[in-house]
Protein backbone atom coordinates (compact mmCIF):
# COMPACT_ATOMS: atom_id res chain seq x y z
CA UNK A 1 0.00 0.00 0.00
CA UNK A 2 1.03 3.56 -0.82
CA UNK A 3 1.39 5.54 2.10
CA UNK A 4 2.44 8.64 0.50
CA UNK A 5 -1.26 9.79 0.67
CA UNK A 6 -1.86 9.37 4.16
CA UNK A 7 1.18 11.29 4.80
CA UNK A 8 -0.03 14.74 3.46
CA UNK A 9 -3.02 14.99 5.51
CA UNK A 10 -0.88 14.18 8.36
CA UNK A 11 1.17 16.80 7.74
CA UNK A 12 -1.32 19.28 7.92
CA UNK A 13 -2.85 18.60 10.72
CA UNK A 14 0.75 19.04 12.08
CA UNK A 15 1.18 22.25 10.55
CA UNK A 16 -2.48 23.57 12.26
CA UNK A 17 -1.08 23.03 15.72
CA UNK A 18 1.93 24.59 14.93
CA UNK A 19 0.54 27.22 13.84
CA UNK A 20 -2.00 27.91 16.75
CA UNK A 21 0.76 26.68 19.05
CA UNK A 22 3.04 29.89 17.66
CA UNK A 23 0.75 32.51 19.38
CA UNK A 24 -0.15 30.84 22.22
CA UNK A 25 1.19 33.25 24.81
CA UNK A 26 0.99 36.48 23.79
CA UNK A 27 2.41 39.78 25.41
CA UNK A 28 -0.37 41.89 27.33
CA UNK A 29 -0.08 45.22 28.33
CA UNK A 30 -2.43 46.11 31.30
CA UNK A 31 -4.44 49.46 31.40
CA UNK A 32 -5.53 51.39 34.24
CA UNK A 33 -9.08 49.45 34.77
CA UNK A 34 -12.92 50.35 35.69
CA UNK A 35 -14.05 49.91 39.15
CA UNK A 36 -15.75 46.74 37.99
CA UNK A 37 -12.46 45.21 35.82
CA UNK A 38 -10.87 45.40 38.67
CA UNK A 39 -13.57 43.05 40.06
CA UNK A 40 -12.94 41.09 37.48
CA UNK A 41 -8.94 40.66 37.74
CA UNK A 42 -9.04 39.06 41.20
CA UNK A 43 -11.97 36.09 39.96
CA UNK A 44 -10.03 35.74 36.79
CA UNK A 45 -7.09 35.06 39.04
CA UNK A 46 -8.65 32.97 40.89
CA UNK A 47 -10.79 30.68 38.26
CA UNK A 48 -9.40 31.18 34.72
CA UNK A 49 -6.06 31.91 35.28
CA UNK A 50 -4.47 28.65 35.65
CA UNK A 51 -5.21 27.81 32.08
CA UNK A 52 -5.82 30.87 30.30
CA UNK A 53 -2.38 32.74 31.52
CA UNK A 54 -2.08 35.67 33.87
CA UNK A 55 -4.13 38.51 32.26
CA UNK A 56 -5.37 36.03 29.86
CA UNK A 57 -2.08 36.16 27.75
CA UNK A 58 -2.63 32.15 27.67
CA UNK A 59 -0.70 28.92 28.58
CA UNK A 60 0.41 25.34 28.19
CA UNK A 61 -3.11 25.08 29.21
CA UNK A 62 -5.01 26.85 27.38
CA UNK A 63 -5.64 29.65 24.25
CA UNK A 64 -5.18 33.72 25.20
CA UNK A 65 -8.36 35.87 25.52
CA UNK A 66 -6.31 38.52 24.89
CA UNK A 67 -6.22 37.63 20.73
CA UNK A 68 -8.65 38.74 17.99
CA UNK A 69 -10.03 35.27 17.95
CA UNK A 70 -12.08 36.25 20.81
CA UNK A 71 -12.77 40.19 19.58
CA UNK A 72 -16.43 40.88 20.55
CA UNK A 73 -17.67 40.60 16.60
CA UNK A 74 -16.38 36.84 16.75
CA UNK A 75 -17.04 36.22 20.54
CA UNK A 76 -19.93 38.23 22.14
CA UNK A 77 -20.05 38.26 25.50
CA UNK A 78 -22.61 35.51 25.49
CA UNK A 79 -20.32 33.24 24.61
CA UNK A 80 -17.52 33.45 27.03
CA UNK A 81 -21.27 33.19 29.49
CA UNK A 82 -21.72 30.00 27.80
CA UNK A 83 -18.48 28.59 28.06
CA UNK A 84 -18.19 29.58 31.92
CA UNK A 85 -21.18 27.96 32.68
CA UNK A 86 -21.28 25.29 30.59
CA UNK A 87 -18.19 24.33 29.00
CA UNK A 88 -17.25 24.52 25.21
CA UNK A 89 -15.53 22.33 22.56
CA UNK A 90 -12.80 22.94 21.44
CA UNK A 91 -12.72 24.86 18.16
CA UNK A 92 -9.85 26.91 17.49
CA UNK A 93 -7.03 26.19 19.72
CA UNK A 94 -5.17 22.47 19.99
CA UNK A 95 -5.85 22.37 24.35
CA UNK A 96 -8.87 20.57 24.29
CA UNK A 97 -12.57 20.98 25.59
CA UNK A 98 -12.93 23.36 27.99
CA UNK A 99 -15.05 22.66 31.59
CA UNK A 100 -17.70 24.80 32.96
CA UNK A 101 -16.69 26.95 36.02
CA UNK A 102 -18.66 26.37 39.25
CA UNK A 103 -19.54 28.68 41.61
CA UNK A 104 -19.58 31.96 39.64
CA UNK A 105 -22.55 34.32 39.82
CA UNK A 106 -23.25 36.23 36.72
CA UNK A 107 -22.72 39.34 38.14
CA UNK A 108 -19.41 37.72 38.77
CA UNK A 109 -18.68 36.33 35.40
CA UNK A 110 -20.04 39.92 33.71
CA UNK A 111 -17.03 41.27 36.00
CA UNK A 112 -14.69 38.48 33.94
CA UNK A 113 -15.65 39.56 30.97
CA UNK A 114 -14.84 43.34 31.64
CA UNK A 115 -11.95 42.91 32.75
CA UNK A 116 -10.97 40.32 29.95
CA UNK A 117 -12.45 43.58 26.93
CA UNK A 118 -11.04 46.63 29.05
CA UNK A 119 -7.59 44.39 28.68
CA UNK A 120 -8.59 43.34 24.85
CA UNK A 121 -9.06 47.12 24.16
CA UNK A 122 -6.26 48.34 25.44
CA UNK A 123 -4.11 45.79 23.12
CA UNK A 124 -5.63 46.80 20.20
CA UNK A 125 -8.94 44.15 20.46
CA UNK A 126 -11.80 45.67 19.68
Amino acid sequence: MNKIPLLFPALIVLASFGAAGDDHIVDVTLPVLSAEAEAGVALFGRNCSICHGTNGSGSEKGPPLIHRIYEPGHHADLAFVSAIRNGTRAHHWPYGDMEPVEGLSLAEIQSIITFVREVQVANGIE
